[in-house]
């Protein structure tokens, strides 16, 4: 693929979105650290940025989503508030498998109230011994009647335990890792569900899930019954690369911020940017972000043509360990050019430094990249 370039009406959405955020969402972050900020939701849904996650129009059906659109989107908010960014993309993580794998039924249920704003989604994968390894998750789905009992535990789950509906993978049949997982969708009201939030670095909502013996039937399954591993796998390729577009985001939002300072600070009677060693460091930071965007993008583009689907594993992998890596490096670099200043709570790189730590970590941590991207490269060579 040749080197990536957007076109005018891929430039004007982002600038779109953009506005959007600074004039109808900033006014609405910060009032809920910790906990689902629902007004910003809805107020996403009501300007049509919830819908962007399915690559519609505000008038249009939810669809199967777009890649690229999804990464600008994510993107253009990162760059004007993480909070809001977060929010956007966990609706997206929790409901895509719905619209992916489940019924007319459950789409319709859930879908609508999820692109309003009105429904809070989650995407339960994790467990206390099942992070890194999702295929060795323990949460039971005992058979029972018509359906399942689901009894264990789900934590560091993304809108736990607030979610309207939750995407849980169980395991539906035993000692068969991810051969013997299921995918259901859970109202958050179930009885037997509960749940407490945890309290993280970066001010999260998110938080632990018990499940005792929560009923769900054949209706409430995504996909087929033991394939369910291919659910969670299927959307993790289509949101790692936009996870490497929120650290895009972020970490564009700290150079433009650093790159204004070293022009206003004077040291020695001359602005600070006139010092080689910064300017250097400057150079090395933009080149490590736009590095970052073309791989990001490129990979997201792929994913819209169907390109080679069995290479999009790696190339979203690539994506979301470069950006994810170079984001933390770009951050603290910006850091040190701002000094003392930059580590003062409530400083816009205060808050950056802290929110781009986890990116490394959620939706498959760096080593599991590296691990997916050296398995297909030496599976191939060994094919030849």
């Amino acid at each position: 693929m040749s080197a990536f370039r957007l076109d005018a009406d891929q430039v004007a959405y982002a600038r779109r979105v953009s506005d959007i955020a600074v004039e109808h969402l900033l006014p609405l972050t910060g009032t809920a650290e910790g906990r689902v900020n629902r007004p910003l939701l809805r107020a996403m849904g009501e300007h049509g940025l919830l819908r962007g996650l399915f690559g519609g129009a505000p008038d249009e059906p939810a669809r199967d989503a777009a890649a690229l659109q999804l990464c600008l989107l994510r993107e253009s908010l990162a760059q004007v508030s993480g909070e809001a960014e977060t929010a956007l993309a966990l609706q997206g993580l929790g409901s895509y498998p719905i619209l992916q794998s489940g019924s007319a039924e459950l789409v319709q249920r859930w879908i609508p109230q999820v692109i309003a704003g009105d429904a809070v989604a989650a995407f339960a994968l994790s467990e206390p011994g099942a992070g890194s390894d999702a295929a060795a998750l323990e949460l039971r789905a005992d058979p029972e009647g018509d359906g399942w009992a689901l009894t264990g535990e789900k934590i560091w789950i993304s809108n736990a335990p607030e979610a309207d509906v939750y995407t849980v993978f169980a395991r539906t049949t035993p000692d068969a890792r991810a051969r013997g997982v299921t995918a259901f969708a859970v109202p958050g009201d179930a009885p037997g569900l509960s749940g407490e939030h945890l309290d993280m670095l970066s001010p999260h909502p998110i938080g632990r899930l018990v499940f005792d013996g929560v009923r769900v039937d054949r209706a409430a399954v995504l996909g087929d019954v033991d394939a369910g591993f291919a659910v969670a796998m299927r959307t993790l390729d289509l949101f790692r690369p936009s996870v490497g577009a929120f650290a895009i985001g972020m970490a564009q939002a700290a150079l433009d911020a650093t790159l204004q300072h070293v022009r206003e600070r004077t040291v020695y009677g001359a602005p600070l940017a006139q010092q080689q060693s910064v300017a250097h460091r400057l150079a090395d930071l933009v080149t490590e972000l736009e590095a970052s965007r073309l791989l990001v993008y490129a990979a997201a583009s792929a994913y819209d043509a169907g390109d080679d689907r069995d290479a999009q594993p790696r190339r979203s992998a690539m994506a979301k360990l470069y950006a994810t890596e170079a984001a933390q490096r770009i951050i603290d670099g910006c850091v040190q050019l701002h000094g003392a200043r930059a580590l003062q709570h409530g400083h816009l790189l205060e808050h950056l430094y802290r929110d781009v730590r986890s990116l490394r970590i959620y939706e498959g941590a760096s080593e599991i990249q590296r691990t997916i991207i050296a398995r297909d490269l030496i599976g191939k060579v060994s094919s030849r």
